[in-house]
């Protein structure tokens, strides 16, 4: 039953990141017309997206955390990396970059930068899913 849920979780967190990385935000720039408040919305469910990342993220490592034992396998190790770094992203993220995008400072860099660590940690959460769905025991 743990198995299952904790599959679900990593299904969420990543599906939530697709969701708003690649549909949401882009329709909103699409559709509002106005740069200033579409950046606006997306910075507050980028915040969001950080909660979510957090949530899920800390359940996935307490769940691989009660599965160690001595017989830990190389995927389930791999899946810890692969969430911590997605954490340090998400984090690194809404408490380095966006600032510097919030106060218009070099924003070609901060956001290039920030693109860069969403897609990071969309990609981890991705392997994550994708490694979760082949531990079967």
């Amino acid at each position: 039953m743990k198995d299952r849920i904790a599959l679900m979780l990593a299904a969420f967190w990543w599906g939530s990141l697709t969701t708003i990385g690649f549909l949401v935000v882009p329709m909103l720039f699409a559709r509002l017309g106005n740069p200033a408040v579409a950046g606006n919305v997306a910075g507050q469910l980028f915040a969001a997206q950080t909660w979510v990342a957090l949530g899920c993220g800390l359940v996935l490592l307490l769940y691989f955390r009660s599965r160690a034992d001595d017989r830990s396998t190389d995927s389930e190790r791999v899946a810890v990396i692969l969430i911590v770094t997605a954490l340090l992203l998400a984090l690194l993220q809404q408490y380095a970059v966006a600032p510097h995008i919030l106060a218009r400072e070099n924003l070609r860099l901060w956001h290039s930068l920030g693109s860069g660590m969403y897609l990071g940690q969309w990609v981890c959460a991705g392997a994550l899913l994708w490694r979760m769905g082949r531990l079967r025991n």
